[in-house]
């Protein structure tokens, strides 16, 4: 092909979408989910298929000393009983962390109990209900040692990393300076829980094998990395092994890596050479598949008499396991918001009896943020400022701890325009001076919003037919954020086509690499793939026109040619066209195929910082005599680049804040301190926000275009809407009561002081 009639094809920061993008289009999904169609793990049953059931630790230290498995074996529906003593071997051992995303997990490789609810002991069966008695009569007895539950159970260190491989300390200038030149100063000490994942849809597993290859059904958001790891546990390699994962309900970090249920599952499909599943109760989620691990957190701050930081000091200690290591990067969230001219960050870990934490939904920055907001309303209160007017002063025009310049950031109209819809500019400024229609305490509070805009390596597959449609393909995952949806749009115009006219495929580990669902940046991650991909087989479309002397397009390369609506254009002369049917007729070909990789430009990367920003107004209802809160009304205003699907990014921004009010309110892993036990493992006890608790949440979009983040200008929207919320319920609270938060969730004792 000549060079001279190749066609021009967008490159970063110049892609132009098409009519598809930035349309509220509804779910791809929808009506399968609501209809039942769709299929989730544990709707599989392949044929002669097994139960499985494990059995849990009744105690959190010490180790097994019996199990009665001949009684369990006599049961006549169970088929196996796996123990340490004949569990098959693996060829990496759970101990080892062979990928940057590993943990070590509990696959039966010892009789060593290491926090409750760990899997001692996995019962086959042929029914569900056999299985569960099966596990019932192996009537575990332990060598008990005294659980170590809570921050007060050990000595606090110095971790090597905290979150996944961050540096657990930074300074930026001198703080002590900065504290001794201050006119005010405050301290603010917050304490947030362990929180658990409880996803609709809990952890499952369908193992079956031929020989040596494995098929898997099972929910995950990383799948070609966790097919990868789920070779090498066996040894077998990558392209063996099947994962299935199209539905997922909710995943939320939790669903990215092997975990050690799932390992026992296929160990015992490859011992009895029959398909196994293994389903997860409700209260086994409170352990084995990682949680958002507690901290203590406390921030001191210094104020100049104009109200402008002179110092930042955020220091955290995180809770994790007794064998392993996670600890939430908290103190983190101050590194990225406000101007400061020295801040001081450090991390500190105590261990404890209890499962090894993991990436929770906006992990570090949830808990960070909460404690951050509070501190800075406490910092505005001293000063006598506006909680907002304090936050504008101490605006970051460039990143405060790297200094670069922000690729982005729209912030002051994320301000202005929640603080109008709110109605902020008639708040009072001191607490307690408003009530509603019913006599109950009313509350004004705001926070602040950031997030991070991570990419992921990713690769997709497009297709284009002679019958004018085309199939797209990515190995991504939709656990609810809607990317069946604004995936296929991004897909669409990637090779000119209406959304209606592409076979969107998705979630099997025998398509290309979607990237990883996590971090809020799937969309940007598999959505600049496709795109890609989208692209390169227009490219590839349009050098058989503009070298053909039968089209209309021939010779068209000097000027380029454009995709739309299924015909290709000469960029100079729209009434120059040809259909996509007709160059392939021509051709004599029934389709042609090209890949694509999303990234960002590295130099871009390291020039500027990458964040989506926000702010969040809250307003609660107190009842005066028996101080229930309630969170009437929160607005948020958010700016994240540009957005694929209107309709799609509110649902995620307002999931978001209402997650911020199960944070604020709601959330808290409790665990017996005697036996280590959790106290409150299901929904009656392990409280979530419904319906009634959100009466009112707006979502505001705040435009904005980013010509560096990624080629397509895409940021992030499932995590952001937290960061603001948690501190902006806890604010509303002070505005309402004077009473000022120490530790989340808000109880009602904390305000009867």
């Amino acid at each position: 092909m000549s060079d001279t009639h190749m066609p021009t094809v967008p490159t970063a920061s110049h892609v132009r979408l098409g009519s598809n993008a930035g349309q509220p289009m509804t779910r791809r999904d929808g009506v399968a989910k609501a209809t039942g169609a769709a299929t989730y793990a544990a709707d599989n049953r392949p044929e002669g298929m097994l139960h499985a059931v494990f059995a849990s630790s009744g105690i959190a230290r010490g180790r097994v000393t019996r199990l009665d498995v001949d009684e369990a074996k006599s049961h006549p529906g169970v088929v196996e009983v796996l123990t340490p003593q004949n569990r098959p071997p693996l060829q990496i051992d759970p101990d080892a962390k062979p990928h940057a995303f590993s943990w070590r997990i509990e696959a039966l490789q010892d009789d060593t109990v290491r926090y409750a609810g760990q899997p001692i002991a996995l019962v086959v069966a042929e029914t569900l209900e056999a299985a569960v008695e099966g596990a019932r009569l192996l009537a575990p007895t332990y060598e008990e040692e005294p659980a170590r539950i809570g921050f007060d159970n050990g000595a606090p260190y110095e971790p090597s990393a905290v979150g996944i491989g961050a540096a657990p300390s930074f300074t930026k200038g001198d703080i002590d300076a900065g504290h001794a030149a201050a006119e005010y100063s405050t301290e603010t000490s917050i304490e947030t829980p362990i929180q658990y994942h409880n996803a609709m849809e809990p952890h499952a597993i369908v193992a079956e094998w031929d020989g040596d290859r494995l098929t898997l059904d099972t929910p995950n958001q990383a799948i070609i990395m966790a097919r990868g790891m789920f070779a090498g546990y066996f040894g077998i390699p990558p392209e063996n092994v099947t994962l299935r994962s199209p539905y997922l309900g909710g995943g939320f970090g939790s669903k990215a890596i092997p975990i050690g249920p799932q390992l026992l599952a296929i160990m015992a499909a490859r011992m009895l050479q029959r398909p196994v599943k293994l389903a997860l109760r409700r209260d086994q989620m409170f352990g084995p598949v990682q949680h958002r691990g507690a901290t203590r957190q406390t921030l001191k701050l210094g104020t100049d008499a104009d109200g402008r930081l002179t110092a930042l000091e955020h220091h955290s200690t995180g809770m994790t396991s007794s064998f392993d290591e996670f600890i939430e990067p908290a103190a983190n969230a101050s590194l990225n918001m406000y101007a400061s001219p020295a801040i001081a960050t450090r991390h500190k870990a105590v261990r404890a009896d209890i499962g090894t934490p993991g990436s929770m939904r906006a992990p570090g920055e949830a808990p960070g943020s909460a404690a951050l907001e509070c501190a800075i309303d406490i910092a505005a209160e001293a000063t006598g400022l506006d909680p907002l007017e304090f936050r504008l002063r101490n605006y970051a025009e460039t990143d405060p701890a790297s200094g670069k310049p922000f690729s982005s950031k729209a912030l002051r109209e994320c301000y202005a325009a929640g603080a109008k819809h709110f109605g902020w500019a008639s708040r009072p400024l001191a607490p307690g001076q408003m009530r509603d229609d019913a006599g109950r305490l009313v509350g004004w509070g705001m926070g602040s919003c950031l997030f991070p805009n991570p990419m992921f390596p990713a690769q997709a597959r497009a297709v284009l037919r002679r019958d004018g449609t085309a199939l797209v393909e990515t190995a991504g995952a939709d656990m609810g954020q809607g990317a069946w949806t604004a995936l296929a749009q991004i897909a669409a115009d990637g090779v000119g086509l209406p959304a209606d006219r592409i076979e969107f495929r998705s979630g099997t580990s025998d398509q290309p690499d979607g990237g990883i669902a996590g971090g809020s940046g799937h969309t940007a991650s598999a959505g600049g793939a496709l795109y890609s991909a989208g692209a390169n087989v227009i490219a590839k479309l349009a050098g058989l026109a503009t070298n053909d002397p039968a089209s209309p397009l021939f010779g068209a390369g000097n000027v380029g040619v454009e995709a739309r609506d299924g015909r290709l254009y000469r960029a100079d002369d729209e009434t120059r066209n040809e259909s996509y049917e007709n160059i392939l007729a021509r051709a004599g070909l029934d389709e042609i195929e090209e890949t694509g990789a999303g990234g960002r430009d590295p130099a871009e990367a390291q020039a500027r910082a990458m964040f989506s920003h926000g702010a969040v107004f809250a307003e609660v209802t107190i009842d005066p005599d028996l101080y229930q809160i309630r969170v009437s009304r929160l607005v948020g205003a958010f700016a994240a680049g540009r957005i694929i699907n209107p309709k799609l990014a509110r649902s995620q921004l307002t999931g978001g804040m209402i997650w911020g009010v199960g944070f604020a309110l709601h959330e808290e892993g409790l665990h017996d301190t005697r036996t280590g036990r959790p106290m409150n493992a299901d929904l009656a006890g392990y409280h979530v926000p419904v319906n009634a608790d959100v009466p009112s949440v707006e979502a505001l979009i705040v435009e904005e275009n980013d010509p560096y983040v990624n080629p397509l200008g895409i940021k992030g929207v499932g995590e952001i809407g937290i960061t603001g919320a948690v501190g902006a319920i806890a604010n509303a609270v002070w505005h309402a009561t004077g009473v000022r938060v120490k530790s989340f969730p808000i109880h009602i004792d904390a305000l009867m002081q």
